[in-house]
């Protein structure tokens, strides 16, 4: 199962206490990494999360404050024996940006492909080489500079039902066969189906991660069913809407709703104004709109 790490949870700048705003997402013995501000590379060893386990790396958007850790993390990752290619996803058109940020990182003994996602409809990939089963989803948001959202999907295996394998006479030595969807034939020449002996139709176990972007209506759809929504939430006071809203953010409450619109099970805040010290103090009346909110803070996990 995922283990989901928010490294950092700041906005705009870091603070003493206070990682900028990151996520760690660990499957399979490999890493996602969603955005790297300045300092990520710190916050991850604090964190326990393992840099050179980062396979895939998803960025937001181009801001500063997402990606000025980019240049430090890779070269640690070489210095400390990185050799396999990494891939950084980001908006279309912002490649050339991205090159110019790494032009310090000469010399890396590992390759780092970019890969543009479309800003004008929603896209999915499969990430083969970590899980056939995992796919990330983008979602074009709305923001001062081209933005995605993120869903990371873990399709799951029908469970599989030993007391139904052992009623209809399997060997214990032919249950992978089915739990991997293969039918076997038993030595008195019956048929057995992998349906015969799972449980179907087991939901994905799924997580979405947007920041920096108005609240708009897509996002709930986007994030329906999600196991774990992570979500800006840059101030929790209601009369900050307006003027985040003019700067393309998003608000506790605002989050919240969404959250209910989409069904999700639970939500984690992050994204903080540095001016918001203690965005925990608005759980109790955040709770009378979504009741599983929590205002998460840096280095917070759970494995889904």
């Amino acid at each position: 199962m995922p283990e989901i790490t928010l490294i950092g949870t700041g906005g705009m700048l870091p603070l003493p206490d206070r990682w900028l705003t990151s996520c760690y997402y660990f499957h399979n013995g490999h890493a996602l990494l969603i955005d790297c501000g300045e300092g990520t590379q710190i916050a991850l060893t604090e964190a326990a999360c393992r840099h050179n386990r980062i396979d895939v790396i998803l960025l937001t958007h181009l801001h500063a404050d997402h990606v000025a850790g980019l240049p430090g993390l890779l070269l640690s990752m070489g210095n400390g024996g990185r050799r396999e290619p990494v891939t950084i996803f980001l908006p279309e058109g912002r490649t050339q940006v991205l090159a110019g940020l790494l032009a310090i990182c000469g010399g890396l003994p590992f390759e780092v492909r970019a890969a543009e996602l479309p800003m004008d409809r929603q896209s999915s990939f499969v990430l083969e080489d970590i899980d056939p089963l995992l796919t990330v989803s983008s979602l074009p948001l709305e923001h001062s500079e081209r933005c995605l959202g993120y869903s990371i999907s873990l399709a799951r295996l029908p469970e599989f039902l030993p007391e139904k394998a052992k009623a209809l006479g399997v060997p214990v030595a032919l249950w992978k066969q089915l739990h991997r969807g293969g039918s076997v034939t038993l030595t008195d020449g019956r048929e057995v189906t992998p349906e015969q002996v799972t449980e179907q139709n087991r939901p994905p176990i799924k997580l979405t991660y947007c920041t920096d972007t108005l609240p708009i209506g897509g996002i709930a759809g986007f994030a329906k069913g999600s196991d774990l929504f992570i979500c800006e939430g840059m101030y929790g006071d209601e009369e900050k809407k307006t003027d985040m809203n003019k700067k393309h953010h998003t608000i506790m409450q605002d989050a919240c709703r969404l959250a209910g619109e989409a069904g999700v099970k639970q939500l984690w805040l992050t994204h903080y104004s540095p001016a918001c010290p203690a965005p925990w103090l608005y759980e109790e009346r955040l709770r009378a709109i979504f009741p599983n909110v929590t205002c998460a803070k840096d280095g917070q996990k759970i494995k889904l």
